[in-house]
């Protein structure tokens, strides 16, 4: 019986050891090897001192070795924490500081690019990396060992419950830093159950996955599929071109992906491909002339459109017989979660009438990593059920607001708070604004997001600065990129004199400077460049 997170695997192996459970570059690995190199390396990581609940952190690219640590240290009793490989050294060293990572697991070139940044990261005490032939000594007192000496002779693991912790998934916070979302093993588990349901996956599948694994949404891409014994093709692609030639090369079945990336790919010519089984969308609305074109094009394949948060996973998603009906809607709660839709004191909403998404169920996360006030906002009860049952588990409040017709189906309307959704990342504004505050001569920053038919959302910047600075918008751009990953750099930077505008409460009116550049970006559009 599958409980934990690594028994995804471990199972697979039982039942079908032969079967292929990950392609990359065109090597592959069987479930048998696959959960040999798991353990031996969960081995490892206990006789490195890894103890239960010990966070690792996953700092690599989409390859095989980046599965194995991150199921190895399921395996070992640890926390893994995956970090987006194109975050920037500072975003990297936070998250290793804020988790209070013991382990990093990295490549050799990544390890050079972070220098000075671990310096700070007082609880790291042993990186393990790839990439490069024998001892590599110590990095600011902290040694460095090759993958290939992470393995031990068997060592007793530290028993585990399935709602002990099992990863930490870093999202953008509203307040400027990535806060770590909780998830236990039963979330991740129970996850994979669930979509690997309503996608009837199956053991024949080849799925390819192109998501980062430091989003929910790509985490689930292997859980779902090893929980199927199917196969997971591993890519890092450069263009959306190169997903279509990967469709066609490894005779895929399943792909999932975020709206940008989708209106790309509907662009894009399909002839000759064999068609998928199905395709999903999460992260964002999917526009409807992509949808169109994407049922055009791939007449013979089902599309589900889905709706998550990383706090709950994945909340409601919509059946591929509904779409000519209802192409708008998120559909309904996925199996095994409930879904409400509730006014500010609480009490349910009547159909038609916006509320805020809450959702209760085995997938609702732990909570926030060290943030018992954030925690607080975001989970907590229902005060009732409809039905007058009395709920007493806490529930992941979503701050989306939405609607629900007269036969459940739900549609989303909107956010309330600031956070920007570009290209499926949220990012935060505050974030942004930082690193523009961290150069010289800048007095005043707000970052929006206004809307746009590719993205999203697009990052505009409003800045003040002084008049001796003599400042353009390619300097700006220039720092940030220093300091930002590409997602999140701006795709306009306006510069002004003096102070921005100000609310009767004396704050500056993000209101009025939101409305001023939407206008702006729609009447001058030329595409999703930055600056």
């Amino acid at each position: 019986m599958t409980e934990l997170l690594h028994d995804l695997i471990f199972n697979s192996a039982q039942h079908t050891p032969q079967a292929e459970a990950l392609l990359y570059q065109d090597q592959s690995m069987n479930y048998e090897a696959l959960a040999g190199e798991v353990e031996a390396k969960a081995n490892g990581l206990r006789n490195l001192g890894v103890k239960r609940g010990e966070r690792v952190a996953v700092y690599l690219e989409k390859r095989f070795e980046t599965v194995i640590a991150m199921f190895a240290t399921s395996a070992a009793g640890g926390v893994f924490v995956p970090v987006n490989p194109v975050l920037k050294p500072e975003q990297v060293a936070h998250i290793i500081r804020d988790c209070a990572a013991s382990v990093l697991i990295t490549s050799f070139s990544r390890l050079k690019t972070l220098r000075s940044e671990l310096s700070a990261c007082a609880d790291l005490r042993v990186i393990i990396g790839l990439d490069a032939d024998g001892e590599w000594g110590a990095w600011h007192d902290c040694p460095v060992l090759p993958w290939e000496a992470l393995t031990a002779s068997c060592r007793s693991a530290s028993p585990l419950i399935d709602n002990d912790m099992a990863v930490i998934i870093y999202t953008s916070g509203s307040t400027g830093k990535p806060k770590g979302v909780v998830l236990s093993h039963r979330n991740v588990v129970a996850g994979a159950k669930c979509v690997s349901h309503y996608l009837m996956n199956r053991s024949d599948d080849r799925i390819l996955t192109v998501l980062p694994l430091s989003f929910d949404y790509g985490l689930n891409q292997l859980t779902s599929v090893f929980h199927a014994g199917a196969v997971n093709i591993l890519m890092n692609y450069l263009l959306p071109r190169d997903i279509i030639h990967a469709v066609q090369h490894y005779r895929v079945t399943g792909l999932a992906a975020v709206p940008p990336l989708w209106i790309q790919l509907a662009d894009l010519n399909w002839n000759g491909v064999a068609p998928l089984r199905y395709i999903t969308n999460s992260g964002g609305a999917m526009p409807r002339k992509t949808l169109d074109q994407l049922r055009t094009a791939l007449p013979g394949t089902q599309i589900f459109l889905m709706y998550g948060f990383t706090e709950a996973f994945r909340s409601t998603y919509l059946p591929p017989q509904e779409l000519d009906r209802r192409p708008d809607s998120i559909g309904k709660a996925v199996p095994n979660a409930e879904i409400f839709v509730l006014r500010e004191d609480g009490s349910h909403c009547l159909p038609g009438e916006p509320g805020e998404l809450v959702h209760r169920g085995a997938f609702v996360a732990m909570g926030y990593w060290n943030d018992a006030e954030k925690t607080a906002q975001c989970f907590r009860p229902v005060k009732s059920h409809p039905e007058g049952i009395s709920i007493a588990e806490m529930a992941a409040w979503s701050g989306d607001t939405v609607r629900m017709d007269e036969e459940g189906f739900l549609y989303f309307i909107e956010r309330r708070d600031e956070m920007i959704k570009t290209s499926g990342y949220r990012v935060s504004p505050t974030e942004i604004e930082e690193v523009l505050y961290a150069m010289s001569g800048i007095t005043e920053a707000v970052v929006l997001g206004v809307s746009h038919p590719v993205l999203g959302q697009a990052i505009i910047a409003v800045v003040c600065c002084v008049e001796q600075a003599m400042l353009t918008a390619d300097d700006l751009l220039l720092h940030c990129k220093r300091h930002l990953p590409a997602f999140m750099l701006p795709h306009h930077i306006d510069i002004r004199k003096g102070n921005l505008p100000r609310n009767p409460n004396g704050k500056i009116d993000r209101t009025l400077l939101f409305q001023q550049r939407q206008h702006f970006f729609r009447d001058n559009q030329s595409g999703s460049h930055p600056a």
